[in-house]
C-alpha cells in the first residue's frame, strides 16, 4: 500500500482517471503510482511509458490477470 508521511503535500480527488484499469504494456495516461487490483503490487510509472509488461510478476493460476490502477496521480 502507498504510504506518505506528509499530508499537505497530497489531496483526494474524484477524477474518473483513478477508475480506469488498465492491462499490461498499455501506454501510461499519468505519471504516478498504479497497483495491482489482483495482487496489490505497486509501480511508477511516467506519462507515456508502457505500463510494466505481462511478465513484470507473475499471479498463481485462476487469481486473475494483470490489472493496472493510478492510485497516486503526480502533477508535473
Amino acid at each position: 500500500m502507498a504510504q506518505y508521511k506528509y499530508s499537505q503535500f497530497l489531496s483526494q480527488e474524484t477524477s474518473t482517471a483513478y477508475d480506469t484499469l488498465h492491462v499490461p504494456g498499455d501506454n501510461t495516461p499519468n505519471s504516478g503510482i498504479y497497483r495491482c487490483e489482483v495482487c496489490g503490487r505497486e509501480v511508477c510509472s511516467n506519462k507515456d511509458n508502457p505500463l510494466p509488461p505481462q511478465n513484470h510478476h507473475q499471479h498463481p493460476a485462476g487469481s486473475g490477470a494483470i490489472k493496472w490502477r493510478l492510485i497516486v496521480f503526480a502533477q508535473g
